[in-house]
């Protein structure tokens, strides 16, 4: 009897992210993972060039972080945290406060990016509930993506994501991204905004928009909204789930502007890849709001999960890692691996838009794409036939591969970047 491969497998019973299945073909099984490489069933090796959607930054099976967590798993696997406590989530709160920005005090933890945020918004609607005040509406960019939970998805603004659900989302007001030549524009819109509506909370992607195609914001644009957000006590929640820890160079992407948040999201690269887990921080002032003798006023939000040993073990040891010499000097090396790059490839006509920030580098191609059309399926193709994984966002296409990536396998991602230019 003729064995089924993983491939076929799962056809029979998985419903897949992201994925019309009636026109995917078979997902590729993979079936090891080591650094910057990914096995599948067939012994193929491919280059992770995207970090797994951002989370391994310190490279798959991290063997400083797999022996800590196994560690753990003997000493206490799993409690609730409802009245209960444990040392990997009080150490890592420690180690998060220590390197967050530094207005940052309180930390809450959920299970994923979409929650991370849910959790964001929730507080800056609860914050002025609290404090007696009416303020319902949340103000968000055009292009966002905050998450797939539904207050998430409400202040996201791809709406091939939420076209069926967007009766039912709160209510928000967008503003057009800050790009350095219509600053002035956007603040106008922002005070007739304030104006009009009773804001309670501006969400935002610090400096990079990831799934609208890694689309960059002034950092002094975005510092201007901050500052008049914070004049007219409109609580900021920075989504840090995918810029977090080290990707934009700095530990998060708000070290890079001057204002800092009153709420931080962060999930992804948080435990380094391994297990799912989120954080979402806040200043003392938006905590004291909930801080109350009145039972209401608490912030009755909890998954069953929260705060996980294992996971904040991973979490902690992941923070060892980012701080540590080497891995900046593997952050300095990609990022000056990119630059290089950039200078290669900075003529070609069929390059528009190149930039980089950190560890993270895009471009679109210029020629005209859907989002997730045929020409974008054929330059995945491509990617995946050379061994290295790229998922193009549209026409972009972009590099986020973990800090431990060698020379050499940048240069094979490079080197398949130069053949799609002068194949497609």
């Amino acid at each position: 009897m003729k064995t089924e491969t993983l491939s076929q497998r799962d056809k029979k019973h998985l419903w897949h992210p992201l994925t019309q299945h009636k026109l995917a073909g078979n997902m590729l099984a993979i079936v090891k993972a080591k650094g910057a490489i990914l096995y599948d069933e067939n012994e193929k090796e491919y280059i992770d060039g995207i970090s797994s959607w951002y989370t391994a930054v310190y490279g798959h099976c991290n063997e400083e972080i797999t022996k800590k967590v196994a560690s753990q798993m003997l000493q206490l696997d799993q409690v609730v945290f409802s009245g209960f406590t444990h040392e990997p989530a009080i150490a890592l709160s420690e180690a998060l406060i220590n390197i967050l920005p530094k207005n940052q005090e309180k930390l809450f933890f959920s299970d994923n990016g979409s929650t991370a945020t849910e959790v964001g918004i929730k507080m800056a609607l609860q914050y002025h509930h609290n404090l007696g005040n009416d303020r319902k509406v949340l103000l968000a960019f055009e292009e966002g993506f905050h998450g797939d939970t539904f207050g998430a998805m409400s202040v996201s603004g791809l709406s091939v994501y939420n076209g069926a659900f967007e009766d039912h989302f709160l209510k928000v007001l967008r503003l057009p991204v800050p790009t350095g030549n219509n600053n002035e524009e956007v603040l106008e819109l922002l005070k007739k905004a304030i104006s009009e509506e009773n804001l309670a909370g501006f969400i935002y992607e610090p400096l990079i928009q990831g799934a609208a195609g890694m689309k960059f914001v002034d950092p002094e644009g975005l510092d201007q909204i901050l500052k008049v957000c914070k004049e007219n006590n409109i609580l900021t929640i920075a989504d840090e789930v995918m810029t977090g820890f080290g990707k934009t160079g700095k530990n998060f992407a708000s070290d890079h502007l001057e204002t800092k948040p009153d709420i931080v999201c962060m999930s992804k690269a948080l435990t380094a890849g391994l297990l799912p887990m989120a954080v979402t921080s806040c200043t003392v002032k938006v905590y004291n709001a909930f801080y109350s003798e009145e039972l209401s006023k608490g912030f009755f939000h909890g998954h069953t999960y929260t705060a996980n040993p294992l996971a904040c073990t991973a979490a902690l040891a992941g923070i060892e890692l980012l701080a540590s010499a080497e891995m900046q000097e593997n952050i300095g090396r990609v990022i000056a691996s990119h630059q290089f790059f950039i200078k290669k490839i900075g003529q070609n006509p069929k390059v528009k838009n190149l930039r980089q920030l950190g560890t993270i580098l895009a471009f679109e191609l210029n020629v005209e794409m859907e989002r997730y059309g045929s020409l974008r399926n054929r330059l995945f193709e491509h990617f995946m036939g050379d061994g290295v994984f790229l998922r193009p966002l549209g026409s972009t296409i972009y590099i986020a591969a973990p800090y431990i990536t060698t020379n050499k396998q940048l240069e094979k991602i490079y080197g398949s970047i130069e053949d799609a230019l002068e194949k497609f």
